[in-house]
């Protein structure tokens, strides 16, 4: 039997039982402070059986394989990642540069099986969940921390953790999305193939176990809406539905793991879930532009998954409501920033977009609300002229 550690359903009835009668059995291993750290169990357990290797994992096996394609496809990753490396150089010393030289063969192996598997790499392309999403993180996002607050505003291997979060937290789209470990399960998916990743960059869960445990806490607090999903769930919907688990881990882990908070590794990796969850929602605090060129990429990704022809009349008032509704909910009532740090950094920008989405969404329904047949694409090309005028 499986542990569930993130349930959001925990303190529901199922089937009339109580809570303590839902899961009688299923902690394989007992959790206690006081088990050495080197042989703690993972905190979610069954997730290497349920999504093993695929096909994506097999041809890119190892760093070296990953490097070759990234320096063919996106030569100016390896200069990102030098200039990356000169900072914490410069801050961190030579005792850093192994486990520098192993952080940047994960970011490197993640990146470049998430643009093979959902991006432009390979023939299953995402307008959102790809490469491109997992560089504004890593690139533009962290970057205007690093700028704005300094290094030294986090330890040396929290930037690192946040790094890997942005390569790791998506690598796929497209599981089962039946909450068999109380998270979505592309979030579960993805957190065993990270797991995987971190073994091939020569990480050992061991010595390493602050690094395993802050992403899989980190990947698991970026399941958005954790609620049941229906057969046709749409992954690229649901970010306009609910809001992440980041902000509710604690909670969480309160009802699975009790003594969670006597763990340091545990209680760390909680706070770096927090600042990764205002990372992958920074889209409301950057540049209006940037904001509505991700609603734009998020809206042509569930039109995609839905079976609908952007140039089609049946994708035009779904993508209308997506960009008008959809927008105001998720930038107004759903988002808020869950860490100091992101909204010091993204929080005076949210306050200046604010406006901006109301009024965006006000032209389009202009435009477009009397309209008959028009098309998603018609939609998406307005929004993003409209948004420069704003």
């Amino acid at each position: 039997m499986r542990r569930e550690l993130f349930n959001p359903a925990a303190a529901t009835l199922r089937s009339g039982q109580p809570r303590s009668a839902q899961f009688p059995s299923q902690i394989r291993h007992p959790y206690t402070p006081a088990t050495p750290a080197a042989r703690r169990p993972r905190l979610i357990t069954g997730l290497a059986e349920d999504f093993p290797p695929d096909a994506v994992e097999r041809q890119l096996p190892d760093p070296d394989s990953a490097r070759r394609l990234i320096a063919d496809r996106r030569p100016d990753v390896p200069h990102l990642l030098r200039r990356r490396r000169a900072i914490y150089h410069d801050v961190y010393g030579e005792g850093a540069q192994a486990y520098l030289e192993r952080a940047e063969n994960a970011v490197l192996l993640a990146l470049a099986r998430l643009g093979l598997r959902h991006g432009t790499f390979g023939d299953d392309f995402h307008d959102y969940h790809n490469e491109d999403h997992a560089l504004e993180i890593l690139d533009r996002r962290l970057g205007r921390v690093l700028g704005q607050e300094g290094v030294v505003a986090l330890p040396g291997r929290d930037w690192l953790a946040l790094s890997l979060f942005a390569t790791c937290h998506d690598l796929r789209q497209r599981e089962d999305h039946r909450f068999r470990h109380g998270i979505g399960s592309n979030e579960a998916a993805s957190m065993a193939e990270t797991h995987r990743i971190l073994l091939a960059a020569g990480f050992d869960p061991g010595a390493d176990r602050d690094l395993f445990v802050a992403l899989e806490v980190m990947i698991a607090g970026s399941t958005f809406d954790a609620s049941p999903r229906q057969p046709a769930f749409n992954p690229a919907e649901v970010i306009h539905t609910g809001g992440p688990l980041a902000p509710h881990l604690e909670t969480a882990l309160d009802q699975a793991m009790a003594g969670w908070r006597d763990d340091p590794m545990v209680v760390r990796a909680v706070k770096l879930a927090l600042i990764a969850s205002d990372l992958d929602t920074a889209n409301v605090g950057e540049r209006f532009a940037e904001f509505a060129a991700s609603a734009a990429r998020l809206a042509a990704e569930r039109e995609m998954r839905s079976h609908r022809p952007l140039g089609g009349s049946d994708s035009g008032p779904p993508v209308l409501k997506f960009l008008t509704d959809g927008q105001e909910r998720y930038f107004f009532d759903l988002h808020r920033f869950c860490s100091n740090l992101g909204a010091a950094v993204f929080g005076q920008g949210k306050d200046y977009n604010a406006p901006r989405v109301r009024a965006l969404a006000g032209l389009l329904r202009e435009r477009f609300g009397s309209a008959q047949g028009f098309s998603g694409e018609q939609v998406l090309r307005a929004h993003l002229e409209l948004a420069e005028t704003v």
